[in-house]
């Protein structure tokens, strides 16, 4: 039996060119992040992959970059479950500024800690830990049943909500996960075991 998950971060977005913290905003992919989201779909398309259901965030960036990769594999009509649980990590009252303003108003270090420690949130958002405790609820009651029972699933997310499940899926710890890096449009494709541990990892790179 097939168990293959595929994990994808959205292409660049236009508030990623913007250097702006995004959180739950909704702005779209620039050409580039369209670029990055069609190459995607046509590397998961030179190794043969088909899938038989998609999962995306409500947020339109993950969202356009799912359509793009399965467009590109020919399969437009997927059934796509579009789920508030896989949104970014709501980054608060640092939502829409520029981070390198945010630096100047709170200091380097405070702007560090809120984005890379695993359990200091942001003024009114979330932490990583905060994330974690959203995601993966919903992934080990909608998404890991279907994947091990032979369902071939993709999910296009977001840094942070992808970050929660690589967290579990490697195996890594609240001290690692934090520098962690997910690149733009770059497929993780992961085979698991039937116990739900993984089997193997490729990734995809450009």
């Amino acid at each position: 039996m097939e168990r293959l998950l595929v994990l994808v971060r959205h292409g660049q977005s236009d508030w990623n060119l913007k250097n702006l913290f995004t959180g739950w905003k909704d702005p779209d992919l620039t050409s580039q992040g369209v670029d990055e989201a069609t190459g995607a779909g046509q590397r998961l398309k030179a190794m043969g992959l088909q899938f038989d259901v998609a999962f995306t965030s409500a947020l339109t960036r993950a969202q356009h970059t799912c359509r793009l990769i399965l467009g590109e594999l020919g399969q437009s009509d997927l059934i796509t479950i579009r789920e508030q649980a896989l949104n970014e990590r709501d980054y608060g009252d640092l939502s829409g500024l520029n981070k390198d303003d945010a630096r100047a108003k709170w200091g380097d270090e405070q702007v560090h800690l809120w984005r890379r420690s695993y359990d200091v949130p942001p003024p009114g958002g979330e932490s990583l830990k905060d994330t974690v405790a959203r995601v993966l609820p919903y992934y080990c009651q909608e998404i890991l049943p279907r994947v091990l029972r032979g369902e071939r699933v993709i999910i296009a997310a977001h840094g942070n909500s992808l970050r929660a499940l690589v967290m579990i899926l490697d195996r890594l710890t609240p001290e690692t996960i934090p520098t962690m890096e997910l690149d733009t449009g770059v497929p993780l494709v992961y085979r698991l075991k039937a116990d739900s541990t993984v089997e193997s990892k490729k990734v995809l790179t450009a």
